[in-house]
């Protein structure tokens, strides 16, 4: 009949089509419930120095304040003894460098670290982060020292217009941006800054001297503290000291957040 062999074509020409379209879908894109999960960023990474010093808690007091700021560090020892030299390999890792309190011997340390100077300077420079506490606020000066400061340290203790008399361990006031903050404190520095200094003081001594400071120092930056703002509550209790404020560790955070901050 005319006509018939087109009607044919057409249906099979449907079927062909109905066909593809069954193909198409059994070899489409995976649905989006089946895809892989996000990566998880690793937490940070902060280096202690953990070498030989006077005060076996200092590093792991320091340590374990890193864990628990709002950045939760990952937290490796370096230095002599740590079996981690402090080499620029290894602070190219690091987002942030942590000298912590407990030397006697500021010369005697400096013979551990001097080699380790250039390295940590370059690291500080390129846009490292160095945090010096008491100690590490003295090794952050000059002769000796890593010479990262717009300025130079001294010893507050029996300074004019101190008010602690000698190095006994102790409970001190400050001014921490106007207001005033207890700290725990042993023989700690105080820093001088060179006319002009780009620099931020975020805490004063009762004479006026700065006892907190963080600055610039190329594309990094440094924060330095005379007393002890990581200091825990057993560190009260062995000295048999009392803070009226009550031990916190607010002072320590934002010390941290300030020397990792970038503009």
């Amino acid at each position: 009949m005319p006509g018939r062999p087109s009607v044919v074509r057409r249906r099979l020409l449907a079927s062909l089509l109905s066909a593809a379209a069954l193909l198409a879908a059994g070899c489409g894109q995976p649905k989006a419930d089946a895809e892989a999960p996000p990566r998880v960023a690793e937490p940070p990474l902060a280096l202690v120095y953990n070498g030989p010093q006077g005060c076996d808690e200092c590093g792991p007091a320091v340590a374990e304040l890193l864990r628990r700021a709002p950045q939760h560090y990952r937290v490796e020892y370096v230095g002599p003894g740590t079996g981690k030299p402090l080499t620029a390999a290894t602070l190219a890792e690091a987002q942030l460098y942590v000298q912590p309190g407990g030397g006697q011997d500021l010369d005697r340390t400096w013979q551990d670290l001097r080699g380790s100077a250039d390295a940590l300077r370059d690291w500080v420079r390129n846009g490292g982060s160095y945090l010096g506490l008491c100690f590490g606020g003295y090794l952050a000066g000059r002769d000796p020292g890593f010479g990262l400061l717009p300025g130079d340290t001294h010893g507050y203790a029996g300074s004019p217009g101190s008010t602690v008399p000698d190095e006994r361990d102790t409970v001190i006031e400050v001014s921490w941006r106007g207001k005033p903050r207890h700290m725990y404190f042993q023989d700690g520095p105080a820093f001088r800054l060179d006319d002009g200094a780009d620099a931020t003081v975020l805490a004063t001594y009762t004479n006026g001297v700065p006892a907190v400071v963080v600055a610039p120092y190329g594309k990094g930056r440094v924060g330095v503290s005379g007393p002890h703002p990581e200091a825990d509550a057993s560190w009260y209790e062995e000295k048999g000291l009392t803070n009226s404020d009550g031990v916190r560790l607010d002072l320590a955070e934002e010390l941290i957040q300030e020397t990792v901050a970038r503009n």
